[in-house]
């Protein structure tokens, strides 16, 4: 039987990583809160995301 000799290279899924760090941050904002669970605007404020893009901001829309 041959076994492949262990690899020196580290490979890393950037993505993977970022997810597992957004993760860590959403549990660290949840420990911190005073209520059970955690509004959709202190989500998105934790994520660092905008519920609209600023471009979109007062642009006429149709429904």
């Amino acid at each position: 039987m041959h076994v492949a000799p262990p690899s020196t290279t580290l490979v890393q899924d950037h993505v993977a990583l970022a997810e597992i760090e957004l993760c860590g941050d959403l549990i660290i904002a949840a420990s911190d809160a005073d209520g059970e669970r955690l509004s959709s605007a202190r989500i998105d404020e934790v994520l660092k995301v905008a519920a609209e893009p600023p471009a979109l901001r007062g642009a006429c829309r149709t429904a």
